[in-house]
């Protein structure tokens, strides 16, 4: 006979549990505690199970049928209803995870920034720390917001295109190439883990405008490069920024790579400069297991320096800043200086004095590429594509320090025809 709500009621728990027949399969389970569960026992591949319906009285005697008339109507097609419920348990978790990682701001799984997120972390030892933010930076900028939530199976090249012509759009070329580099990158560390089968930023590449290469303004007329040594030579700033100034023409770093230097790393009895690794443009195995690179002091370098030791040489910066003396002086110092002098950021910058040097010495004292390039820290090549190692040509690099400094004195003391 089918149960009833007062059979229900009435029933005492004994010492064994107790199984109330409804039909159809659905029984009511009572404990010897007094608990009861709605049970549906059924067969399906020729295998019996059971599939709790819930309890009583929270599922009252018509939740119950209507929920065993759902799952036999399940079972007549060959579908588990245990399946089911399985399924729909592991999709209300993700969805609850979903939510959960929505609310503390972070991408859905499988999603663009997701994954970008996870490649990073992948590969952000191998940068150096500011190298790293600048990739993440561009990421969160000028893609994220538009490709960042998709799931990255659904992005095509039409849609990398957009993002991307929204940042030519800006005018920053560059950086669309850029952007479409760092994209390319994590498509194929999707594909490579299996999220995707092809990379859709792959074909993009001619699809962008090319960027204009802008080099550093930089003086390499003889004449013009002695009336700008004159201009130094004049300049009444602080004796610090006064022997950047003059240093910097002189000895091919770059202007960072100058104004950061301590006292600790320049020996003037020997003449040499050896600039930490750390502080070189390399790439991060560089900074952190490469050589220092050698700078040969040319006697007038030494001489600059001799005069400067007495004002900074009591503590670690050799161009320490006006304010904090355990910091270096300003980034934007030298550039400042030129400015002052009236010399225009079209003409030269604190950068643009590496370029001079490389194009006059090669053009005007006949000294020969591999070695300023060694000077230059920029790794160069032989006919047989082997890298030189940046602390050959010692011995040149010392004379054409001096040929250098040299010949920037006789630009200094040759005055122009009038």
């Amino acid at each position: 006979m089918p149960l009833t709500d007062t059979a229900i009621r009435r029933v005492i728990p004994g010492p064994k549990t107790q199984k109330l027949t409804d039909g159809q399969g659905m029984y009511l389970e009572v404990a010897p505690s007094g608990g009861k569960w709605w049970r549906l026992k059924y067969r399906i591949a020729g295998v019996e199970k059971r599939l709790s319906l819930g309890t009583y009285p929270d599922t009252s005697l018509k939740a119950a049928r209507d929920k065993r008339d759902e799952a036999r109507a399940l079972i007549a097609q060959g579908i588990d209803p245990s399946d089911v419920r399985k399924a729909s348990k592991v999709q209300t978790q993700a969805d609850e995870a979903d939510a959960a990682r929505e609310a503390a701001g972070l991408p859905p799984p499988d999603s663009f920034e997701q994954i970008a997120r996870e490649w990073y972390e992948t590969r952000r030892e191998d940068w150096s720390a500011s190298y790293g933010q600048k990739i993440m930076r561009r990421l969160e900028v000028d893609v994220f917001p538009w490709l960042g939530a998709k799931p990255i199976t659904s992005i095509t090249p039409p849609m990398v295109l957009a993002v991307l012509r929204r940042v030519e759009g800006r005018g920053v070329v560059e950086t669309a190439h850029r952007a479409l580099e760092n994209c390319g990158q994590v498509f194929r560390y999707a594909v490579a883990t299996g999220r995707i089968v092809s990379d859709p930023a792959r074909d993009l590449k001619d699809a962008l405008r090319r960027p204009m290469v802008k080099h550093f303004p930089a003086i390499t007329s003889p004449e013009r490069l002695g009336t700008l040594l004159r201009a130094i030579d004049s300049y009444r700033g602080t004796p610090v920024v006064n022997a950047a100034l003059k240093l910097l023409p002189m000895l091919l770093l770059r202007p960072g790579e100058l104004r950061q230097g301590e006292w600790p790393e320049i020996n003037l009895a020997a003449a040499t400069w050896a600039v930490p690794a750390a502080r070189m443009k390399r790439e991060k195995a560089g900074k952190l297991y490469g050589k220092p690179h050698l700078v040969p002091l040319a006697r007038q370098a030494v001489a600059i320096l001799e005069e400067l030791q007495p004002i900074t040489g009591n503590g670690v910066m050799v161009f320490r800043g006006e304010r904090t003396h355990s910091r270096p002086m300003s980034d934007a110092a030298i550039n400042a200086a030129l400015r002052a002098l009236g010399f225009s950021a079209d003409e030269v910058t604190g950068h643009g004095f590496r370029a001079t040097a490389r194009t006059m010495l090669v053009e005007r004292l006949g000294v020969a590429e591999s070695v300023v390039e060694a000077q230059l820290a920029h790794s160069v090549k032989d006919s047989l594509g082997r890298a030189y190692n940046r602390t050959e040509f010692i011995a040149e690099r010392v004379t054409m320090m001096q040929l250098w400094a040299d010949y920037l004195d006789q630009l200094r003391a040759e005055l122009p025809a009038h």
